[in-house]
């Protein structure tokens, strides 16, 4: 037994030692792996929490600024797209934020109702409604003496492509918009989008004409107003429309850009379009942008590689590379050129005296 023992345990320390060695060797790379994660989430501006006062209520918020100076600062208000988003778009914006600030350029965004804790519902927000709120959150921002309220804009993707000329409609004050993949027309888009992801996913000749046909009932009961249970007993699977969301749709699906984007003519618009969009229609798009705010102060960017979010096509449909590109090189995110391009925009403004 004694010769067993004898024989065994300098193997089991041999064993002991590779595998402390290999634990040791873990701790370092997850430590290394950590300090990357933290370095490359950390950015250089100024992060402060607010509250925005509007009709009574509270909206919390994010103003990012520049990292170093008293300001004032001209400065981008963020107004979110669809969904419940709260004021960093789960850290989305960051990238853009710092871009911003690297240009001298302060932005403002928050919670939308209900997220995050804010009272109320997004989704009982009509798209007046938000831009009321964004008008508010404005002349807050007005307010502050780090804030130049001479020179503030307007950064909008997506839904907020209904809201940003309203609110340039609102405040004549506003100097220049961002606009990230907006739509026009929301039945055109929603069109538009329901035959792109069909086609996405190989459907039938036959499995388009169903959903088409479904989609002209959901219109049809739109039209007359109908409540939610009559669209069950319509429709009969719901697909995901919940009676919060229905009331949405009912209260927004008849918005359309065309009637209030000429409040931004004259105005230093930037137009971003991504080139795999399966939400909006980026050729009708800028045919209306072209139409409706004619001249040199419209500046349409294209980005090939992006889809709606403007993230690059194939991080997007790598659910893995999209997750460590998130956590890893958040920068990383967006198509190529995406947040330079923004930042010698602001940058251009500011010379040319409308932001700063």
């Amino acid at each position: 037994m004694e010769r067993v023992r004898a024989v065994r345990s300098p193997r089991r320390r041999r064993v002991l030692r590779a595998v402390l060695a290999a634990l040791a060797a873990l701790a370092v790379v997850a430590a290394g792996l950590g300090g990357l994660v933290v370095w490359q989430n950390t950015y250089e501006l100024r992060e402060e929490q607010v509250v925005i006062r509007q009709d009574g209520r509270a909206l919390d918020g994010v103003l990012a600024l520049p990292e170093r100076g008293k300001g004032p600062f001209p400065l981008v208000v963020f107004v979110h797209g669809d969904g419940p988003v709260d004021a960093t778009h789960d850290t989305f914006y960051r990238p853009m934020w710092e871009a911003f600030a690297r240009a001298g350029y302060a932005s403002l965004s928050w919670n939308k109702p209900g997220v995050g804790g804010a009272p109320g519902d997004w989704l009982d927000q009509s798209m007046d409604d938000r831009a009321a709120e964004a008008a508010a959150a404005i002349a807050w921002a007005r307010q502050r003496p780090d804030v130049d309220g001479d020179r503030v804009g307007l950064w909008g993707a997506s839904q907020a492509g209904w809201v940003l000329p309203k609110i340039a409609a609102r405040d004549r004050g506003v100097r220049f918009a961002i606009a990230v993949s907006p739509a026009v027309n929301w039945h055109r888009q929603g069109r538009y989008n329901l035959l792109a992801e069909l086609e996405r996913d190989g459907a039938s000749d036959a499995e388009v004409a169903t959903a088409l046909g479904r989609r002209e009932t959901v219109l049809e009961l739109l039209r007359r107003g109908a409540s939610y249970e009559e669209y069950l007993r319509a429709v009969g699977d719901p697909q995901g429309m919940t009676a919060a969301r229905w009331r949405f749709v009912s209260r927004n699906h008849t918005v359309d850009a065309s009637s209030d984007l000429p409040a931004l003519r004259g105005t230093p618009v930037l137009l971003v379009l991504a080139g795999h969009d399966l939400n909006v229609d980026t050729a009708e798009t800028e045919a209306a942008y072209r139409r409706l705010l004619p001249g040199p102060a419209l500046r349409v960017a294209h980005y090939p590689d992006a889809t709606h979010g403007m993230v690059g096509h194939a991080v997007e449909n790598s659910p893995l590379r999209l997750a460590l590109t998130a956590l890893c090189a958040p920068r990383s995110l967006f198509a190529e050129g995406f947040l330079a391009d923004q930042e010698r925009f602001l940058a251009a403004v500011g010379a040319e005296g409308g932001g700063g």
